[in-house]
C-alpha cells in the first residue's frame, strides 16, 4: 500500500519498471490520494491511471481542469452512470472521444454521443454501437 504522496511521486517518476508498476497498480489511502491531487497537480492525470484508485477520487477528478485528467478518467471502467453523463456533455472533444471507447459506457450515452458534433467522436461511438 501507498503511504504518502511523496512516495506516489516518487514511484512515478522513477525509472525503474517495479516502482512504475507500484504506481500504477497499487491502492493508497484516500487521504494520499488527496494530498497528491492537492500538492501534486502534474500528477492528477497519474492518480487517474492507478488501477485500484477509488471511485470518489475519480469523482474528483472528471471535473478537474485539465482536459487530459478527464480523458483520463473518461477510459476508466467503474465511472457511475452520472459520471459518464457528464463526460459525455464535456467541453473537450477528446474526452467524448476516449468515453466512446470506454466499454463500459452505456448504450444510451453512445447513442447520444453518435450525434457529437466531432465526427471521430460520432465514427468512434457507431463503431462501439456496431452501426460504423
Amino acid at each position: 500500500m501507498l503511504g504518502s504522496a511523496e512516495e506516489f511521486v516518487r514511484l512515478r517518476l522513477s525509472h525503474v519498471p517495479e516502482d512504475y508498476q507500484r504506481a500504477a497498480h497499487e491502492e493508497a489511502p484516500i487521504a494520499v490520494w488527496l494530498d497528491v491531487i492537492a500538492r501534486f497537480p502534474e500528477m492528477r492525470q497519474w492518480v487517474a491511471y492507478n488501477k485500484t484508485v477509488p471511485l470518489e477520487i475519480l469523482e474528483i477528478l472528471a471535473g478537474d481542469g485539465n482536459a487530459s485528467v478527464r480523458a483520463t478518467v473518461a477510459g476508466k471502467r467503474k465511472l457511475s452512470a452520472a459520471h459518464f453523463e457528464a463526460l459525455s456533455r464535456d467541453s473537450d472533444e477528446g474526452v467524448r472521444h476516449r468515453l466512446a471507447y470506454n466499454n463500459k459506457t452505456p448504450t444510451s450515452v453512445l447513442e447520444r454521443l453518435t450525434s457529437d458534433p466531432v465526427a471521430l467522436v460520432r465514427d468512434a461511438a457507431l463503431k462501439r454501437l456496431g452501426k460504423g
